[in-house]
């Protein structure tokens, strides 16, 4: 559907499902001073030549009907002895398998509606007297209302904007580092927004906010639990920042209590896994002889046996290292243990 008046063009692109239009984009724009001069059947004209421009990649391959409240176009179109703007539009909509319908226009009420937006002339606009000095100045500047409300993290980055001043209490090496942190974001009342290093533009949020934006990208229908970089990156997406994102996020991650219990558990979490020795008591014995030691009546070692289940120790004094002593302590070993343990001695012989 197109229409014109007298300042502007508009046109709807829609699609019928089920015998039912469907309006799928609007589109209009106002008139240069020449496109003033045309007469109306030619505004008419433009218009149709403007939506056929501007929805040329959803017509080009389609059968297009385009429904107009004057009928005169028809018969511009048939007219020999035309003018050669003329003669460019036609070449340009025989491009397209068009047919052109009449509507009346108390139903075309879409496209003549745009047609005849609010419009402000030339000369109402430079009318308007400029003001480039503002007695309220000190409204743009933040300031805490009470302890329970302190100032967000990019107070100071505002006030610069809104008044180029920067607080006083801040040091010759803080204010240079505000002075180029400052070139990257902009003010838009009410939001402080930031040219991030990606080229997307982020909204700048208070401390009050972060804790429900992680909640929602991270524990919500769109979160899934992930973890902090890939909660972090979700915040991101959704065009919010601030400075210690990352950190917030892992610390919301590592708190969260569904994640805590039914997540895995990493590996760096895990116990170390070490064998499991399947024995026996007395079966497997550690031996070995501790010295020389100050000499007590003739001995100067001691043959010490552990056993490595029970932790039970046997010692036998000895007089000198060697085989013949290892074999005298195993035999008193025996001895010692007849009652336990008859077959030990055959058992440390055959693991000898």
């Amino acid at each position: 559907m197109c229409d014109a008046s007298d300042y502007a063009v508009g046109a709807v692109l829609g699609q019928r499902v089920d015998k039912k239009p469907h309006a799928i984009y609007y589109a209009s724009r106002t008139l240069n001073d020449a496109q003033l001069n045309y007469s109306t059947t030619e505004k008419e004209l433009l218009a149709v030549i403007f939506a056929l421009e501007k929805f040329r990649s959803y017509l080009i391959t389609n059968k297009v009907i385009v429904y107009t409240d004057h009928a005169a176009l028809k018969y511009l179109l048939a007219k020999k002895d035309a003018k050669p703007r003329l003669i460019r539009w036609i070449l340009l909509l025989q491009e397209f398998d068009l047919e052109i319908k009449d509507k009346k226009g108390s139903e075309n009420v879409v496209a003549d509606h745009l047609s005849r937006l609010v419009h402000v002339s030339n000369e109402e606009e430079d009318s308007l007297p400029l003001r480039e000095s503002f007695p309220d100045e000190q409204l743009f500047s933040i300031y805490a209302l009470n302890s329970l409300n302190p100032l967000p993290w990019f107070a100071d980055i505002v006030n610069y904007l809104c008044t180029n001043e920067l607080p006083t209490r801040l040091s010759t090496f803080q204010r240079d580092k505000l002075r180029k942190q400052a070139r990257y974001y902009f003010w838009d009342d009410p939001y402080l927004f930031k040219h991030c290093p990606d080229q997307v533009i982020r909204r700048c949020v208070p401390e009050g906010d972060f804790k429900s934006i992680l909640e929602f990208c991270h524990s919500h229908a769109c979160g899934g639990h992930f973890g902090a970089k890939k909660t972090a990156s979700k915040v991101l997406q959704s065009g919010f920042f601030w400075p210690t994102l990352f950190k917030d996020a892992y610390v919301f991650c590592a708190s969260c209590d569904r994640c805590q219990r039914m997540g895995n558990l990493h590996a760096r979490n895990q116990m170390p896994l070490t064998n499991i020795l399947i024995i026996d008591i007395f079966d497997v014995w550690g031996i070995d002889f501790m010295g020389p030691f100050p000499t007590s009546y003739g001995f100067e070692y001691i043959l010490v046996a552990v056993d490595y289940v029970s932790k039970w120790v046997e010692a036998i004094a000895t007089r000198v290292f060697s085989k013949e002593m290892f074999l005298q302590g195993l035999a008193h070993l025996e001895q010692s243990l007849v009652m336990v343990a008859p077959t030990l001695l055959t058992k440390l012989l055959q693991h000898s």
